[in-house]
């Protein structure tokens, strides 16, 4: 465990990749299989379920520091992290013993089962026997808020430098549904087996947003174009008679979309397909809010069937009858997706993403501009002659989006943030006019410098009307302007709408707020 916390601390201090990636080399070199493999585990997102409860956490921190409920928490928000507070103030121990990483975690999972009773003497025990950094280390580990600056490219660029196999290969070993718990480090990262790669999908290739001149990318017939659509990025795998869904985020999805389980009956063709899974009816893309309430069912009935049927919008053919294909040219792979396509059955609910053609940049701008009539986000540019690589890499292939839509509103509630940002206010609470009155419609904290965020927090304490815990209802006076790419009907808002990405573009300072707009100019953005 000593080894691990010091890792952290040395990830914690830099920002510095290549110092990373030397880091994550040595304490691979001194651990034994199973703490690398819990350790890959963490930072590639495959934490243990939290065990504990983090108001049990707090309540038994309370206690063991002897401290009033107020004080706590007073502590807490300028502290900003739990795991953090809690370390800082508990008394120090006294007797200190040795733990390893697996070892803490295979007993958090333990824990889980237990009683609040078992799981408070467990915790008491473990912060009893730890140092400072080591406790919060545990704590991170215990409330599954392990955020520290380790991508998973760095972790893959570390174990490739570490074992001496090549990064794409790593980068496929790291995918799919596996947990410690389920693999070995052998099994998993040395040498798979074919069984365990049966339902493994590849590293998603991502595209850069498009942040030079269109005229300066080169011969327009040297790419390919299509629509960018507004769904869930995924992986459709068939595969010795099986169908498995992945999206972007390594979530299996396969029970979510059952649409595809006619893949099955098709003709003996295994495939993986990658492309974007949406909400479709007679060919017509549905808002993303439609698509949203497929994802969040344990159950999917009839009724969602019939209301937000499922299609993948087929982009590429990353392996055909067993053989990876991903290094052939787009071209080629595309001509074998699109024959493979049109040879499925109507039930199959693929579709194939056809080429936009166009003749000249100023063409392609024009028809980027016709995205929204389309129900799409904008436009993919991809080198025709283009591999298909792992990550995101920069030049070959490009996402062209439409300018966001814009609204000028009023800043009505404030909360503090959270690590570095827990003494500034960063989460913003905005409003339109409807009528005399103030309508909150959207929650924003990012596009604002940290000097901005200091100005807003000096107002913030100034002009606090009142308080409802962290959140601080303050003088509806600033304005901003808010970005968003999406807008949609929703019952579930006080406004009667819901926006898709929110952010902050710019402080309207030369705006007062009787100057903001009203909601009715929000929802012509319906039309």
């Amino acid at each position: 465990m000593k080894d691990f916390v010091e890792l952290f601390r040395i990830i914690d201090s830099t920002t510095k990749t290549n110092s990373k990636i030397d880091a994550l080399v040595a304490y691979f070199g001194k651990i034994n299989d199973s703490d690398r493999l819990w350790t890959v585990a963490i930072f590639s997102k495959k934490r243990p379920p939290r065990a504990v409860k983090t108001t049990l956490l707090r309540k038994w921190a309370r206690e063991a520091a002897n401290l009033p409920q107020w004080l706590f928490e007073e502590t807490y928000h300028i502290v900003g992290d739990l795991a953090e507070t809690i370390s800082l103030l508990i008394p120090k121990s006294k007797e200190k013993r040795e733990f390893s990483l697996s070892q803490i975690i295979e007993e958090l999972i333990d824990l889980k089962s237990k009683d609040d009773d078992y799981k408070k003497t467990f915790i008491l025990d473990k912060w009893n026997h730890m140092t400072n950094a080591e406790r919060f280390v545990f704590n991170k580990l215990i409330t599954g808020g392990f955020r520290v600056g380790v991508s998973q490219k760095t972790i893959v660029n570390a174990l490739s430098k570490f074992l001496g196999i090549d990064q794409n290969t790593i980068a496929h070993r790291l995918m799919g549904n596996w947990t410690p718990s389920t693999v070995t480090w052998h099994s998993l990262i040395e040498k798979p087996g074919k069984g365990e790669t049966q339902s493994k999908p590849y590293p998603f290739y991502l595209a850069y947003a498009l942040d030079i001149d269109i005229n300066d990318i080169g011969d327009p017939q040297e790419w390919s174009t299509e629509w960018k659509w507004d769904g869930i990025r995924g992986q459709v795998i068939k595969r010795e008679g099986q169908i498995f869904i992945w999206s972007r985020g390594e979530d299996l999805m396969t029970d979510k979309f059952p649409e595809f389980s006619n893949l099955i009956n098709e003709k003996e063709d295994d495939f993986v397909i990658d492309g974007e899974i949406i909400p479709m009816i007679n060919q017509v893309p549905l808002d993303f809010s439609v698509l949203q309430t497929r994802i969040g069912r344990k159950t999917i009935t009839k009724k969602h069937l019939t209301e937000a049927p499922i299609y993948l919008i087929a982009y590429d053919l990353l392996e055909y009858n067993s053989i990876d294909i991903r290094d052939r040219p787009l071209v080629e792979r595309r001509l074998l997706l699109q024959n493979l396509v049109e040879g499925l059955s109507s039930n199959s609910n693929i579709i194939f993403s056809k080429d936009i053609t166009f003749h000249s940049w100023q063409k392609l701008t024009e028809i980027r501009e016709t995205a929204r009539q389309n129900n799409a986000e904008g436009l993919m540019l991809k080198l025709k002659n283009s591999e298909y690589k792992v990550g995101r890499k920069k030049g070959e292939w490009w996402k062209w989006k439409v300018d966001p839509m814009e609204i000028d509103a009023v800043m009505l509630y404030a909360q503090r943030g959270h690590g570095r940002r827990a003494n500034l206010y960063s989460d913003f609470t905005f409003a339109v006019w409807d009528g005399d009155n103030l309508v909150p419609f959207a929650k924003a904290y990012s596009g604002l410098t940290d000097a901005e965020f200091k100005e807003i927090t000096a107002f913030v304490k100034k002009n606090t009307r009142e308080k409802f815990g962290p959140v601080s209802s303050v003088k509806p006076e600033l304005v901003f302007t808010i970005a968003f790419e999406g807008i949609a009907v929703s019952t579930r808002h006080k406004s009667g709408i819901a926006l898709r990405f929110p952010r902050i573009k710019r402080w309207r300072k030369d705006k007062s707020a009787d100057e903001a707009d009203s909601l009715d100019t929000l929802k012509g953005f319906l039309e």
